[in-house]
């Protein structure tokens, strides 16, 4: 799994090649000189051990070339630092960039199914862990790599034998390293999952805050916090404790390393066996001996990084891996124009396919027909609403459009013709004037302010501090939600669709002002399709069509009066709403 994890990493790497030859060059320049630096330390300190025979004119000049080695050394080390930045938020940002895209590719049956807190983590919490891991690893790679080839080829030069000793056991490091980062990785994905679960559960109880303090459901939601917070918590524990086991324990190893060189050196200076050595020899492989096993000390140190990156990558390619929506066919037909004629033939949908729910729908709608749609709460108004978008694509059956099977247009060809007001209206920070102009960011002032004086906004609009400058909060928080739903019926009112779709468009407005709304949309109707869902009764009696639904089933169709003769379905609905009180 790592393997495919690290594979699919540097795949996004590759495109920033020429950052990564930057700083594999600059690690080379950079250790390289700082491996100089012990030789050097080395000769002056053979310059001055002899009792009263300091060489200070055979130390001038090594001091002045330790200081040029330091300044040019530290010049490609911040090279290396800006080239593994550059690649590293680079390949970031190829990423982040790919989630999101992915986001708005994928069905929305995924992102009905999956908590929205979750997702949010994916893209942003996760992809920082993956730049963390990656920075720290790239970095930690190449000046070790080096370091580990460059102090072996310097320790070779001055003992063969020591060298020996120092490579034979430094390799203990890594087999303990290896050892606790396979107990450690479980932990950590375990600690990326429940990370996501806890943002998710964070950004839902934000949402319906008003919800849980109505019902006084504090504590609970409280305690229900805390319990994911104390499972994160426990594996969070875990996995940083058998992480932080890997550099003590490495450390220790790479003591041992240093006691033996220090024995071993002394020996041979002593005795001149198996080969002499100088004292300033001795300091310089002592030093050697250390910048040899730092290399894995640092990796040891980031293993955390590393362990969570991959535990945060493998999270956020399962979410890049996920099914997208069926892309529209090359051939797919780009309506230019729309009469407006819908028909609906043998139609069959499930969510779930152990859980039947349209079932043999067919109805004809023609240009200009008001179609109302009715129905006890979880009959399947939405999912026709869903089916005449192409939210879902249905099981069997077809829907067509002016004669057009519409799976054989292309998703924005289909939704360009229609204009939507739902009952849960959705605003995003920005001016009103955009909020308005989302679907025609190119109108003017003039047209925005007609859509508003249309849908009843404009005078509200007006007593706002900044008019249509005015910034709405996240999701419209400054205002209410009838004046939010406004702001969206004004939305629609200035695209002017061919055809409309209002579900419970609405239902937060006052009796008042939806009066003056319904006037509106009557205008607004005249000529259009339009397909209306409604709780309230009284808004749909002037509708060509009545469409009564029950358990997934058109079980009635007509005009109001002729469903009233019935003495029916909507007759019994209609009546339970209007009967007076005995």
């Amino acid at each position: 799994m790592s393997k495919t994890v690290l594979r699919r990493l540097l795949s996004y790497v590759r495109p920033y090649t020429g950052y990564v030859l930057g700083a594999l060059v600059s690690a080379v320049i950079n250790v390289s000189l700082t491996l100089y630096g012990p030789i050097l330390i080395g000769r002056a300190v053979d310059k001055i051990v002899s009792q009263g025979a300091v060489d200070f004119a055979g130390i001038i000049p090594i001091i002045i070339t330790f200081a040029v080695t330091i300044i040019v050394s530290a010049v490609f080390q911040w090279l290396l630092a800006y080239c593994t930045n550059k690649m590293t938020y680079k390949t970031v940002r190829d990423l982040r960039m790919q989630a999101y895209r992915k986001i708005n590719r994928l069905p929305l049956k995924y992102i009905d199914g999956h908590a929205h807190g979750d997702m949010i983590s994916r893209i942003v919490n996760d992809v920082d862990q993956v730049s963390d891991g990656l920075l720290q690893g790239v970095t930690q790679l190449f000046t070790g790599v080096v370091t580990i080839v460059g102090t072996f080829i310097f320790m070779l030069t001055i003992s063969p034998v020591i060298t020996v000793v120092v490579v034979l056991v430094t390799p203990l490091s890594l087999f303990v390293a290896a050892f606790i980062a396979r107990i450690s990785h479980r932990q950590f994905v375990e600690q990326q999952a429940t990370q996501g679960e806890l943002s998710g559960y964070i950004e839902e109880t934000i949402g319906g805050q008003k919800i849980v303090k109505t019902f006084c459901y504090e504590q609970e939601s409280e305690a229900a916090f805390a319990q994911i917070n104390v499972r994160l918590y426990r594996c969070g524990v875990k996995a940083q404790f058998y992480s932080s086991l890997s550099n003590p324990s490495t450390r220790f190893v790479n003591s041992i390393v240093s006691a033996a060189v220090a024995v071993i050196g002394s020996v041979c200076a002593i005795t001149g066996r198996p080969g002499p050595l100088t004292i300033g020899q001795i300091t310089s492989f002592l030093s050697y001996a250390q910048q040899y096993t730092k290399p894995f000390n640092e990796v040891t140190a980031v293993i955390t990084q590393i362990q969570t990156a991959f535990a945060s990558a493998q999270r956020l390619f399962a979410l890049l891996d996920e099914p997208e929506e069926v892309p529209d066919s090359p051939q797919a037909v780009i309506p230019a124009d729309c009469e407006g004629n819908v028909a609906v033939e043998h139609l069959f949908f499930s969510y779930r396919p152990e859980t039947e729910l349209i079932r043999d729908w067919n109805v004809s709608v023609h240009k200009g027909d008001r179609v109302a749609i009715v129905g006890p709460t979880g009959c399947g108004k939405t999912t026709i609403i869903n089916l005449l978008m192409r939210f879902y694509d249905a099981n069997h059956g077809e829907i067509r459009v002016d004669g057009i099977d519409i799976r054989k247009m292309s998703r924005a060809g289909l939704r360009s013709m229609y204009g939507m007001v739902l009952q849960e209206s959705w605003l995003f920070h920005g001016t009103i004037r955009e909020n308005i102009a989302y679907g025609r960011p190119q109108a003017t002032q003039e047209e925005v302010e007609a859509a508003a004086r249309a849908a009843h906004a404009h005078s509200f609009i007006m007593r706002l501090p900044d008019g249509y400058d005015t910034v709405i909060a996240e999701d419209g928080g400054n205002i209410s939600q009838g004046q939010r739903q406004l702001l969206c019926i004004a939305r629609v009112m200035l695209v002017d669709p061919p055809m409309l779709i209002l579900d419970e468009a609405t239902s937060n407005i006052d009796t008042r002002t939806e009066v003056h709304i319904q006037k509106a949309f009557n205008r607004m109707m005249e000529g259009r399709t339009s397909f209306i869902v409604a709780h309230r009764l009284s808004t749909i009696k002037e509708a060509d069509l009545i469409l009564v639904m029950n358990q997934g089933q058109i079980i009635e169709q007509g005009t109001h009066e002729q469903l009233l003769h019935k003495n029916g379905f909507y007759a019994k609905l209609y009546n339970s709403q209007f009967a007076l009180p005995a």
